[in-house]
């Protein structure tokens, strides 16, 4: 059997929804719990978002990280992140610039399949394997971004009641309400980190 034929034949792990929110003053990350393999959900709970850093650090607690995809390599990635700050006294964009850089040059970490969503009280961010930095549209006042199989249902949701509410957890919930009952992938069990 070739390989692009082996690796179709393979149960695809699939799912999640992860959405952040940055306005008045506050941001918030918000991640789903659905672990999927297949049309089975195999945990209902997964905890996918998380402070990153120790309490004793100077920047431990005030960076939040959400991922969707492997879990595995995503652990492997918020470490590195969490390096990254160490080096970089805390400094998210640069911490995360570095990371962004080894992750796509690396003969390791290249091969890690996940996207993550990092923000601090200055910054809010999307982090790829391709090298990718990004920063959501919106300036000071809002921002938002979502990442994995329900993300564009929550981003498109957190957009249509952005201009109307003003509670950055309230729009994150709301939208992650709206990913779960269209996403298969998605369900209403979530974690909530918040600076």
């Amino acid at each position: 059997m070739d390989e692009s034929k082996a690796s179709h034949s393979l149960t695809q792990w699939h799912g999640t929804t992860i959405i952040g929110v940055k306005k008045g003053g506050r941001t918030v990350i918000v991640g789903d719990g659905q672990v999927s393999m297949g049309n089975t959900v195999m945990k209902p709970n997964a905890r996918k978002v998380r402070r990153l850093g120790a309490e004793g650090t100077a920047w431990g607690g005030k960076v939040i990280a959400g991922f969707a995809g492997a879990t595995a390599d995503a652990f492997t990635l918020f470490e590195r992140l969490e390096r990254k700050l160490e080096q970089h006294n805390g400094q998210l964009v640069r911490a995360a610039v570095e990371l962004a850089k080894d992750w796509r040059t690396d003969k390791y970490l290249r091969n890690l399949e996940a996207l993550m969503i990092v923000a601090d009280a200055d910054a809010m961010l999307v982090l790829t394997g391709n090298g990718d930095v990004l920063e959501p549209e919106g300036g000071e006042n809002s921002q938002i971004t979502a990442i994995g199989s329900g993300g564009n249902f929550a981003l498109a949701a957190a957009r249509a009641i952005d201009s109307y509410e003003d509670d950055a957890e309230t729009i994150a919930r709301r939208a992650m309400e709206v990913a779960a009952d269209i996403c298969v992938f998605t369900n209403g069990r979530v974690t909530v980190e918040a600076i």
